[in-house]
């Protein structure tokens, strides 16, 4: 194969992939997800019950989806989790390959556990001070239904 049929190949190929990046975006209203809105997060019918359970629910008033399933640090680290689990979310909602009711993953979980110790961290403070032989506690072990209560 020439080197002009290469870069001709290459171009097809970086121009689909585009392309179905961009059709994915749309198709997913990918848009929505930059803002702060949690209605974005209902385009997702699975995520309707949680998005209904969070607008009844105790942190309705104080707080939406990206304080609590987005690190509570710099810019640069909301941006990367944001973005991984963009790639994450459009894979899996796409393939069709997620679990029904929708499931936290262990890297989400340790996220949300640091957001809720960062709005509460005067008393996680003080439970923290607190002598155990089990360890630090876990906010969203005993607090697991506060965020999208059933």
């Amino acid at each position: 194969m020439s080197p002009r049929s290469l870069v001709w190949w290459a171009a097809i190929a970086v121009g689909g992939l585009a392309g179905l990046v961009a059709y994915t975006f749309l198709y997913a209203q990918g848009a929505s997800y930059l803002s702060n809105d949690p209605k974005a997060c209902t385009n997702c019918h699975v995520m309707q019950s949680r998005y209904d359970a969070w607008s009844k629910g105790s942190h309705h008033a104080v707080a939406v989806c990206n304080d609590c399933h987005l690190p509570p640090t710099s810019l640069a680290h909301r941006l990367f989790v944001k973005g991984v689990n963009g790639f994450n979310h459009a894979l899996a909602f796409t393939t069709g390959r997620f679990p029904e009711p929708i499931a936290i993953t262990g890297f989400n979980r340790r996220v949300t556990e640091s957001a809720c110790r960062h709005c509460h961290r005067d008393i996680v403070h003080m439970i923290d001070a607190l002598p155990r032989s089990d360890g630090a506690v876990s906010c969203i072990r005993c607090h697991s239904m506060v965020g999208h209560p059933q």
